[in-house]
């Protein structure tokens, strides 16, 4: 297998397996969102620092510094609310909407691009971010509220994103340090908090609990193989493969009420990223062929 294709199938492997993550994580009940979040913490570190034992990948420890340490604390805060707010989306009957949190999470993107970046938007991404402005406005008048659980996973990501792109440290070693972070007060919680259900419900029950850090590092462990092996640009694409699993898994699997007002929101917001993800591709075929045309031009200037 080359390594595009498997870089490829990688890559679809992981957005797979997040996508079903709406099919795991109920099967954890009796367990409760936060018991069922801080036994992912744990038995995360433990998987990651499994993987990073295989590969001896230790040296970016020496790469910490006061500075990154405080990211990466900052990071697993973020995390720790996405992930919390997810196992409660989709243990509470809220999957779609978790699924409209990551759908909107490229737009958020943008969103921090001009407000912290300084970064100028293009008029296509200006009609995206109009567009799902009006998306928002919809679902709020359908829902009957704001949809917060859907705007604060996307909140949460996509800072969680930025500040990763600040640390500038890879996935898995990212990971171990944000679960790190967590691990005491975790521990704490499954020891101390009251009415736990990993030791009262059989070997199955904790086996699955503890099985949520393996399905946590599996998933990065390939999405870092498709990273190194395909561009940024077909990684992008792909990564709504996740939020439409999701989404059917709660429109099929779960059956969560989709009355035609909400759908008018949805779709609204698929056409905002379609616009948006079009506009990209545009913008990047533009910069490969000025950058092209440079090479050659610099090219032509040292052969006269």
């Amino acid at each position: 297998m080359s390594e595009a294709r498997r870089g490829i199938t990688s890559g679809i492997a992981a957005y797979l397996m997040w996508g079903l993550y709406p099919l795991y994580w109920p099967l954890l009940k009796p367990a409760g969102a936060i018991e069922i979040l801080v036994h992912r913490m744990m038995w995360s570190l433990v998987a990651v620092l499994a993987i990073l034992a295989v590969h001896r990948r230790w040296y970016w420890i020496r790469t910490l510094r006061p500075r990154r340490l405080a990211l990466l604390t900052l990071a697993a805060l973020l995390i720790t609310v996405n992930w919390g707010l997810f196992i409660y989306a989709v243990t509470s009957g809220n999957t779609i909407e978790a699924a409209l949190g990551y759908f909107m999470t490229p737009l958020v993107s943008v969103v921090f691009g001009v407000l912290i970046f300084r970064e100028r938007l293009r008029h296509w991404q200006w009609i995206a971010i109009g567009i799902s402005v009006i998306a928002v406005l919809s679902l709020a008048l359908d829902y009957g509220r704001v949809p917060w659980i859907a705007l604060c996973l996307a909140g949460s990501f996509g800072t969680y994103g930025m500040v990763k792109k600040f640390a500038a440290t890879g996935s898995l070693e990212s990971l171990t340090m944000e679960t790190a972070v967590l691990f005491l007060p975790a521990l704490a919680y499954a020891l101390l908090a009251p009415h736990q259900t990993f030791a009262g419900h059989g070997p199955a029950h904790a086996a699955l609990l503890a099985g949520g850090g393996l399905v946590t590092a599996v998933p990065l462990l390939l999405f870092n193989s498709a990273a190194t092996r395909v561009p940024l640009a077909v990684l992008g694409m792909m990564q709504y493969l996740a939020p439409v699993l999701q989404f059917m898994i709660g429109l099929l699997v779960h059956h969560e009420e989709m009355p035609a007002s909400r759908w008018a929101g949805f779709v609204l917001v698929w056409i905002a990223l379609a616009v948006l993800s079009a506009d990209g591709l545009r913008a990047a075929r533009a910069k490969r062929q000025t950058t092209v045309s440079g090479e050659s031009t610099g090219m032509a200037e040292v052969g006269g």
